[in-house]
């Protein structure tokens, strides 16, 4: 092997093992890597789409995978067949009236027990946690209880009401199946 093929190897392994140990620290949790607004923006809808599927469809919705853009959301979750268009419309008005009640996002860290058994929050992943979690809440000023408490280490916005600048709106553009037993949506703000 030539010197100069054996540098390159070394540089690429040491790469790689930065952008592992950066992982491993939890910088890209949740399989996001975008930190700018508009992917913040989507990464909330997100959490206020899940709630208000599990109201319109019921509890048994459960996520089962996201994918976040600077121009989209995916979500997929548990549900046994297609939702109708009744629904999704039910979905998107109510989305956009938890968008417009301006509510306020913050989180706090628990121990991931504490935060499942005790607290309620919502989460997917069982045994892939660590031993504490973020959960996020979004809450209406005045309000007793969040609408939306859910465990994630992802970006948000700091207030629902930014999901709106420059007029636009959370709309849902497409529903399908995404294996048997599981639907996904993508969603925008337009």
């Amino acid at each position: 092997m030539s010197p100069t093929w054996r540098q390159e190897f070394d540089t690429k392994m040491a790469q790689q093992r930065a952008r592992s140990q950066t992982a491993s620290k939890g910088t890209f949790k949740g399989g996001l890597g975008g930190q700018t607004l508009q992917h913040k923006k989507y990464h909330t809808a997100t959490h206020l789409m899940y709630q208000v599927l599990r109201e319109v469809l019921g509890d048994h919705v459960v996520q089962r995978g996201s994918n976040i853009t600077e121009e989209r959301l995916r979500f997929d979750f548990s549900h046994p067949e297609k939702v109708t268009t009744d629904q999704l419309m039910q979905v998107q008005n109510m989305v956009n009236e938890q968008i417009a009640k301006d509510l306020k996002v913050s989180f706090q860290e628990y121990p991931t027990k504490v935060a499942v058994e005790e607290k309620g929050a919502l989460g997917q992943f069982g045994d892939r946690y660590g031993e504490t979690v973020k959960v996020y809440k979004m809450i209406a000023d005045g309000a007793d209880k969040p609408f939306s408490f859910e465990i994630c280490g992802g970006p948000h916005v700091d207030h629902t009401l930014q999901l709106f600048e420059d007029d636009k709106r959370f709309k849902i553009v497409k529903e399908e199946s995404s294996s048997a037993g599981i639907r996904r949506i993508k969603a925008v703000l337009v």
